[in-house]
């Protein structure tokens, strides 16, 4: 997995993408095990939901 140019299936913008999207993942779960007194509120779930939509348009052929 990785860049076309060494072999991959992936532009440089579907990278970061794919980069972008698991860290803010992995440091929301880790957010909110961690740090109890922060609460997930309604403009998180509206920016995953950005993030959702920016995977599908880097991919869309």
């Amino acid at each position: 997995m990785g860049f076309r140019e060494h072999g991959g299936p992936f532009s440089l913008f579907q990278l970061k993408i794919i980069q972008e999207v698991i860290t803010l993942v992995v440091f929301t779960v880790f957010a909110l095990v961690v740090f109890k007194n922060e609460t997930f509120k309604w403009n998180h779930i509206a920016a995953f939901f950005c993030l959702i939509l920016a995977v599908y348009f880097i991919f869309r052929k």
